[in-house]
């Protein structure tokens, strides 16, 4: 295992660049420059792609950017040492010390110990030391080596148990304990913890042994769950019980959740267990004498590092509707690629009814034909039919899946089952798309309350799995059928209407309006209403109202336009107005653009949004605008050019996309040009996002 690195794998003093990203990609093209990973760009998108979730940088001056990545044929250490150190996010300043750790997406166990032990060496101050004082790269090897020689003896199942009772009560409670009121009832606090990152090979462990160390320090007693990517060793069921307190320092949903239920907790992302362990002990000791602090859940599920804190009731329901609508998308795109792909094998027919049926002619072509006795037009329409009929099954989970996620992202998996039974009771209402929304937060809302019920411990077991469920589902769906559903449904209805009787200017300003809330937060919630609007009606204009047809076709154009205007203007327009890093990322922007991933547009955004993004607004509107006075409509949800088959009037689409990239990309080169707000020198370098 000691291969792990080399000397041609370490950098000492030598400039990698300016910014983290360029040191990155340097370290990536060392790993592959050794044969240890197929594609330096791939890993270094990889590595790239974990630092924008959570910045690597650590207190002490060190970084570490790592990644499990299919380029990596090889488990590897990348190591530079530099001078002067570079920005990786950390509050004391910049990195001199950073290691790449790239583990193949296969890695085995013994890698994933190793890359394990160099994290948690990192945490020593003598082998931080010995790394500043190295003056050759065998040096550096030799350090290196000889801390991770013993790692899978030391990790063998990736979850020591440090900070254990024995050691602690051996120790006896610490000063600092009585004197900062670490002590419950006359004795040491009593916490258990759990750490987590989203690689579980770095931050993972390294947050545990920082609170090992302070609990240790501090008197508290104190076991600690590192859930490693190849494992995890659970704490004794009997230390859970007794625990006063839990510490959930995870960037990823904790495993057998409900181990810890009814619990005192304090949730935060990872690093904070790195950088704070002693404050996050503390404020454990105080949930732990709060009996109004935030508990664990009676059941496992999502809740992470996101919600460290209690949050607003409106900010829950808007968090909830974004879960939704994430979780609907995927049976929305692949539904309506299937459809799309079944128009283009069999036709439009295939979804109409013949005469003398009485289903439409994909069912009745697979209820009375099989491979075996194809049907007279042949093979490529009866696999036309098959793809058509599948899409049509995933469009049926349209609205459930929507009232579903949302009650999900209010009340974790106890709400998913009465959401689903919302999202049905919605559809036979013909409530649609706003019954979804209604039912979903009334299931939510119900679960949550009731998951919140203290029960006596012989009925907890069955809340999650029978009482919430039950009565969750007898109080939204019966709201809908009751009271909700009726005026939705006319709502609903009057909607349509309002749709069907728009013509003229009205159906430009609709494409005005669709056109600038897709632009304007890149992927954010106004930009999902707008997406999500058009993908829950999108079966009716496939059933024949093309109004809807026409939305989808408009909102996929516009959210095409602000990765391609900023490839436009960062590549061809205004080249010298923009950083090496943007035009970079401009590159990869065409790509993005033509396959409406609107966020590659936010690097940009983020380097300069008071540019940007009026810019952006600008040119969406007028695509929007244009792509519904030529009446384009578009069968599939997404994938812009790729689906070229499923959009009519294809080449006025185009001109539609190609008119407002022209205009957003002139806005923002003008706006760079004449309303700078600072030295163009100075401003931000840009973030690079990937497909």
């Amino acid at each position: 295992m000691t291969e792990i690195i080399t000397a041609e794998l370490v950098s000492i003093d030598e400039p990698l660049g300016a910014d983290k990203r360029a040191v990155i990609d340097a370290l990536a093209q060392r790993v592959a420059a050794q044969g240890r990973a197929t594609d330096a760009a791939r890993l270094a998108a990889d590595a790239w792609a974990r630092e924008e979730k959570d910045e690597t940088g650590l207190p002490g001056g060190i970084a570490i950017p790592h990644a499990k990545s299919a380029a990596v044929t090889q488990a590897s250490l990348a190591f530079a040492r530099l001078n002067p150190g570079v920005d990786f996010g950390a509050e004391d300043g910049g990195a001199d010390l950073v290691f790449l750790i790239a583990a193949p997406d296969t890695a085995a166990e013994e890698h994933l110990a190793v890359l394990s032990k160099l994290a948690r060496s990192l945490m020593r101050d003598d082998f931080t030391a010995g790394l500043r004082a190295a003056t050759t790269a065998d040096e550096v090897v030799a350090i290196v080596r000889d801390a991770i020689s013993d790692a899978p003896a030391a990790a063998a199942a990736d979850a020591p148990a440090p900070a254990s009772r024995a050691e602690a009560r051996a120790a006896g409670p610490s000063a600092s304990a009585t004197d900062d009121g670490l002590m419950i009832d006359g004795r040491p606090a009593r916490i258990v913890a759990v750490t987590a990152c989203a690689t579980g090979i770095a931050h993972t462990f390294m947050a545990a042994d920082a609170l090992t160390a302070t609990g240790q320090k501090e008197g508290v007693d104190l076991t600690v769950e590192p859930q490693g990517s190849s494992g995890y060793k659970a704490i004794d069921q009997r230390i859970i019980d007794e625990a006063d307190a839990v510490i959930f320092a995870v960037d990823v949903d904790v495993r057998e959740q409900a181990r810890f239920a009814g619990k005192p907790v304090v949730r935060s992302g990872v690093k904070r267990g790195i950088e704070q362990p002693a404050q996050m002990l503390r404020e454990a000791v105080a949930a732990a004498k709060n009996p109004n602090a935030p508990r664990v859940p009676a059941a496992s599920g999502a809740a992470t590092a996101s919600e460290a804190a209690p949050t607003s009731l409106g900010g829950a329901i808007r968090r909830a509707l974004l879960t939704g609508v994430s979780y609907m998308i995927p049976f929305v795109a692949g539904g309506g690629l299937l459809i799309a792909l079944g128009f283009a094998l069999a036709g439009y027919e295939i979804a109409n009814t013949a005469d003398g049926h009485t289903v439409n002619n994909a069912i009745f072509t697979l209820q009375n034909f099989t491979l075996w006795n194809l049907p007279p037009e042949g093979l490529v329409y009866y696999l036309g039919a098959a793809a058509f009929q599948i899409g049509q099954l995933s469009f049926a989970f349209l609205v459930p899946a929507l009232a579903g996620y949302i009650a999900y992202g209010l009340a974790d998996r106890p709400g998913i089952a009465p959401g689903f039974v919302a999202g049905a009771a919605a559809t036979f209402m013909g409530a649609g798309f706003i019954g979804a929304i209604v039912g979903g937060l009334l299931a939510g809302l119900a679960a949550w309350w009731l998951n919140r019920l203290s029960v006596p411990r012989w009925l907890r077991g069955l809340m999650p799995v029978v009482i919430i469920p039950l009565l969750g589902s007898i109080f939204a769906s019966g709201l809908l059928l009751f009271v909700f559903g009726g005026p939705i449904a006319a709502l609903t209805k009057l909607l349509n209407d309002w749709l069907s009787g728009l013509s003229g200017a009205g159906v430009i300003l609709l494409g005005v309006i669709l056109g600038l809330m897709m632009c304007f937060d890149l992927g954010g919630p106004l930009n999902k209403v707008a997406y999500g609007f058009a993908t829950a009606n999108l079966a009716q204009g496939i059933a024949g109202d093309e109004r809807y047809l026409q939305i989808m076709a408009a909102v996929m154009a516009a959210g095409m336009v602000p990765p391609l205007a900023m490839a436009l203007a960062s590549t061809v327009l205004g080249r010298g107005l923009f950083t090496a890093p943007e035009r970079e990322n401009g590159k990869a922007a065409w790509l993005l653009g033509a396959a409406f991933i609107s966020e590659g547009a936010i690097p940009f955004a983020a380097a300069d949004v008071f540019r940007v993004i009026p810019s952006a607004m600008l040119g969406g509107a007028v695509t929007g605008a244009l792509s519904m006075f030529f009446g384009v409509t578009s069968r599939a949800p997404h994938g812009g050019v790729f689906v070229f088959f499923a959009i009519d009037n294809f080449w006025l689409w185009l001109l539609s996309i190609a008119v407002g990239t022209v205009v957003s990309a002139v806005a923002v080169v003008l706006l760079k040009r004449y309303a700078r707000r600072r030295p163009l020198e100075v401003d931000a370098p840009a973030v690079a996002v990937t497909a």
